[in-house]
């Protein structure tokens, strides 16, 4: 159904106001995290409470990963995207368990030149197996200041959220439909930059501007509200906790209908409507079921 224009202006304003409520991560990063992948590209200050990530050439970004293993929670972030000329770069918060089948939840973003907006790449894995992309652009400037990226995991359902709004569900259909879902890998919180010359921009076409050396991401405050586990009885403890009909497993109206405006006129990308990624053809089952 269509939305006049008042109502989308009325609409706007209610998720401003939500972006607002959501500009806030606290925890700290020297308490939090620690440097797995180039630790002399990462820096924090602030008493631990800022971060910085590098990428310096196309071999030598950074990472950092949370010190916690979890079943299930929230995780939250404010980052201020590398700015000016970032192509070929892609700046990073996800979960991940570890290992060949391994499940994860992905936040990419995907540099661009001067001028052109980012690409905010979404996907989903379990038992390493993902091509479960869904992509947007921005409706703000993600480098001007720091915006809020929450990744929420229940057992009943995955949600993307920038500043407080929902950009994207996946609900859990793996019980009566046979949909992979991440149930039973404790997962880690990253962060990172790399190169990724040969498809992060403009599928390839161009390349990084290493004069214009180092990319630098900007990360102010970690939140961990999750269900802190390292595999064997904790998986179902934590699933226990997680579970139900409560606030982890439904969007309410007003979080539904910001979804849908998000959806409506920023995405770019969706898995469902490629049929040149199906699989013999079939459309993925989940494409069909309903997501929140």
């Amino acid at each position: 159904m269509g939305m006049g224009k008042q109502g989308a202006a009325s609409l706007f304003a209610v998720i401003l106001a939500s972006a607002l409520v959501g500009l806030k991560a606290g925890g700290n990063f020297y308490e939090e995290c620690d440097a797995t992948w180039e630790p002399q590209n990462c820096w924090a200050y602030d008493d631990g409470n800022r971060l910085s990530l590098a990428l310096v050439s196309n071999s030598s970004g950074s990472m950092i990963r949370s010190k916690k293993q979890f079943i299930y929670g929230t995780v939250s972030t404010m980052i201020q995207l590398v700015p000016g000329d970032s192509a070929g770069t892609v700046t990073t918060y996800y979960t991940s368990s570890l290992g060949d089948n391994h499940d994860e939840i992905d936040y990419e973003f995907l540099g661009n030149v001067t001028g052109q907006p980012y690409t905010i790449h979404t996907n989903v894995y379990a038992d390493g197996v993902g091509n479960k992309e869904m992509q947007f652009k921005p409706w703000f400037d993600p480098t001007a200041d720091y915006h809020n990226y929450t990744i929420s995991w229940a057992p009943c359902m995955i949600v993307w959220y920038i500043d407080g709004v929902p950009i994207r569900a996946f609900r859990n259909y793996e019980a009566s439909h046979g949909v992979a879902f991440p149930t039973s890998q404790p997962m880690y919180a990253y962060s990172s930059i790399w190169a990724a010359e040969d498809w992060a921009t403009q599928g390839g076409r161009v390349k990084a501007d290493w004069s214009k050396a180092p990319f630098v991401a900007s990360y102010h405050g970690i939140d961990l509200d999750v269900c802190e586990c390292y595999g064997g009885g904790c998986v179902a403890g934590c699933a226990a906790g997680f579970g139900g009909s409560g606030r982890y497993c439904s969007l309410s109206a007003a979080g539904l209908g910001k979804m849908q405006w998000v959806q409506s006129n920023y995405r770019i990308y969706d898995y469902c409507a490629d049929p040149k990624r199906w699989i013999n053809g079939q459309k993925p089952v989940e494409c069909d079921l309903a997501q929140y």
